[in-house]
Parts: C-alpha cells; sequence; structure tokens
C-alpha cells in the first residue's frame, strides 16, 4: 500500500477514465438498476435497463463493455510505468513486479469470483473473473512490450487477434455448444470451471446457463490489453495532444468498421470475447480514450471530473470492496425505520446506501493519499 501526494506529470484523463468505469459498476449499475426496475413498462427506463445488462449471446449493450474497458486501461497505463525498464537488460526487476502483480490478482479474483472464501474444494472456482482476465492480459503485453519494437508488437497483437479468429473458425463454430474456446474450458477447467453444479452422488456436470470462456480467450484478453498500451504509447507523446486525441479518434472509428465488415462472419459476441468483438469493444474504447484525453488533457476540463479520481486512483479497493463486501446490513440497522415509507422501494434504497458507503470509504481514502498498488 502507498500513501502519498498525486504525482503532477501522472494522464489525468486515465484516472477520471478508469473511475468512471467503477463508478458504472459499483454505484451507478447496481443504484439504478435497483430504482428503475419499478419503472421498467416506461420506455426509456426499459431501453436503459436493456443496455445495462449483458447480452445474452450475439450483440452488444453498453454493459458489455465494462470489462473490456478495464483491460484496455490496463494497457493504457503500462508504456508509462514500463519506459524505464525497456532499455535496461537485465529485466529481474520488472518480472519480479509482474509476477507479484499476476499472482496477487489471480487470488482477488478467486476471492471476488472463484468461491475462494468458501474454503471448500469442491466450491473453488479456478479462472473466472475480470481480475484475472486483467491478470492474463497484463501478462501478455509485458512480454511485449519490454521484448519487441513498436512494429513487433503490432505484428504480435495482429497474430494473437487472426489466430484466435482462425481457431474458433476452422474448428467449431459460433453457437453456445460448438464453439471451440468452449470446449478448450471445459477439457482443461473441468470441475473447476465456473457453472459447474455437483449432484448428491458427487457427480457433476457443465451448466447449460454458463458461456463464457477464459483459457482460450485469454489470446484475445492479450489483444484488449495491447490495444490499450497502443493508446498510451500515443498519449505518452505529450507535444501535440490535439493531434494525439484526433489519431485516437481515427483508430477508434477504424476499429468499429473494421468489427462491423468482419461481423458478417464472425458475429460479435462478448461471452467467448469473438474476434469482431475484441475490434468492437476496442474501438469503442479508443473513442473514451480520445474523448477523455481531449477534454481533460488538451483542454483541461477536468474539474467536474475530478470527482471520478476517487474510483479511478484506488481502482482494486473499489473492484474488490463492491464485489465482496455487502454493506446492506450496517445501511438496514440505520435505515430500518423508513422500510414502512417507502414500501416496495425500500431494497433499492438499501442499494443506494451500500454504495454510497463504499463511496465514502473511497472518498476518505482519496483525501488521505492512501492509494492502494499492486
Amino acid at each position: 500500500m502507498n500513501t502519498h501526494s498525486i504525482p503532477s506529470n501522472r494522464l489525468a484523463s486515465l484516472d477520471i477514465l478508469r473511475g468512471f468505469d467503477l463508478f458504472m459498476l459499483v454505484f451507478f449499475q447496481p443504484v439504478f438498476v435497483a430504482f428503475a426496475r419499478h419503472w421498467k413498462d416506461v420506455p426509456v427506463f426499459s431501453f436503459l435497463l436493456h443496455q445495462l445488462e449483458h447480452v445474452k449471446w450475439e450483440g452488444f449493450s453498453a454493459w458489455d463493455l465494462v470489462m473490456p474497458l478495464f483491460l484496455f486501461m490496463v494497457g493504457a497505463a503500462m508504456p508509462f510505468s514500463f519506459e524505464k525498464y525497456r532499455a535496461n537488460p537485465d529485466k529481474r526487476a520488472i518480472y519480479k513486479k509482474i509476477t507479484k502483480r499476476f499472482v496477487i490478482l489471480f487470488i482477488l479474483g478467486a476471492v471476488v469470483q472463484g468461491d475462494l472464501l468458501s474454503l471448500d474444494p469442491m466450491q473453488i472456482r479456478i479462472y473466472t473473473n475480470t481480475l484475472q482476465a486483467i491478470a492474463v492480459g497484463y501478462v501478455i503485453s509485458a512480454v511485449l512490450l519490454l521484448h519487441l519494437s513498436r512494429k513487433g508488437q503490432v505484428v504480435a497483437t495482429l497474430l494473437l487477434l487472426t489466430g484466435y479468429w482462425a481457431l474458433l473458425t476452422f474448428l467449431g463454430d459460433f453457437t453456445p455448444d460448438g464453439n471451440f474456446a468452449e470446449a478448450v474450458d471445459r477439457a482443461v477447467l473441468g470441475r473447476v470451471r465456473d457453472g459447474v453444479t455437483y449432484a448428491e452422488d458427487g457427480s457433476w456436470s457443465f451448466s447449460d446457463n454458463y458461456r463464457y470462456t477464459w483459457v482460450l480467450t485469454s489470446m484475445v484478453f492479450g489483444v484488449t490489453t495491447m490495444l490499450g498500451a497502443f493508446a498510451g504509447q500515443i498519449m505518452q507523446n505529450g507535444k501535440d495532444k490535439r493531434k494525439n486525441s484526433q489519431l485516437l479518434f481515427t483508430i477508434g472509428g477504424v476499429l468499429l468498421v473494421s468489427a462491423w465488415l468482419l461481423s458478417f462472419q464472425t458475429p460479435i459476441i462478448k461471452k467467448i470475447w469473438s474476434a469482431s468483438m475484441t475490434l468492437w469493444s476496442g474501438g469503442l474504447c479508443f473513442l473514451l480514450m480520445a474523448l477523455f484525453y481531449y477534454i481533460v488533457d488538451y483542454k483541461g476540463w477536468s474539474k467536474r471530473l475530478n470527482w471520478l479520481k476517487i474510483y479511478g486512483m484506488n481502482s482494486i479497493v473499489a473492484y474488490t470492496l463492491g464485489m465482496v463486501i455487502n454493506f446492506r446490513s450496517a445501511a438496514h440497522s440505520l435505515l430500518w425505520g423508513l422500510e414502512k415509507y417507502t414500501g416496495d422501494y425500500y431494497s433499492a434504497v438499501l442499494t443506494f446506501a451500500n454504495f454510497l458507503i463504499l463511496f465514502l470509504i473511497l472518498q476518505l481514502m482519496y483525501k488521505l493519499r492512501v492509494f492502494v498498488k499492486i
């Protein structure tokens, strides 16, 4: 854990965009959904509720961008933190850091979503969470950034994307049961895959409802993280921020067009992170990065957005506490008297209070300059 002042040369747009992503995940979405479900028959709320849930298979919603944006932002920060290690032939120090971060993220992912705290080997799931996808994408990107030239990084990223596309195209189809990434997960993870259910006699089976893939999909976790790294390399050259923002916008548009063209052959499917989805989400991430970079770092219009740093500069704490710790009991202890006045809305009030408590914790950490880094 580090306690320090905010570095003056820190790229503010990175922290603010990361904070925006975390705010959507651990405040806005759960609170909005808790209230808006009471008004789901109103067209505007019905549309927004649809955008704030994952698409079942083919297609893409706003909520499907949250996880890719996490990986993209990790990549965007890497050129800044890795710059001093690239020219050093002795890379033991950076690889020690990479290994430590990978292990911690993987363990935290198991705590958040892998039932590690159940202390029951039959319940623990090995590879099933965004933090673990970040860990894998981070390692892949780290190796490419440390050992390849800029051109080599682009080529390697294209090979990862093309290789994943080819494996899914020629060794299966794009249905929930027929895709190759699903087959690899079942073969490699087996009973420790998320979605596995156990019968009383000890036999187990794969759930028909769980369709997220991880093992083979790690290839494109690396691609998404590298797309963020390419954005970071553009922003690292701070001489002409206006030109940088234009380039980010342009790349985002090119990726979206490429994704749309590829989608005629490879559907956009977030659960298996299809190649077209990788390009589509990457394009949207580039556009968001361009927008925040233009507003915050070029125009300097960050005053009304700085509060997002409360989330962005303690992202691991925000995510882990938001996913693991339930503050509803504390909220209920204080607010139970409101139940008779709020009726069906009382659950939504508790949801709001739960994430407000988390916000206040993060705000206190920010004021005290306590930033938890891995």
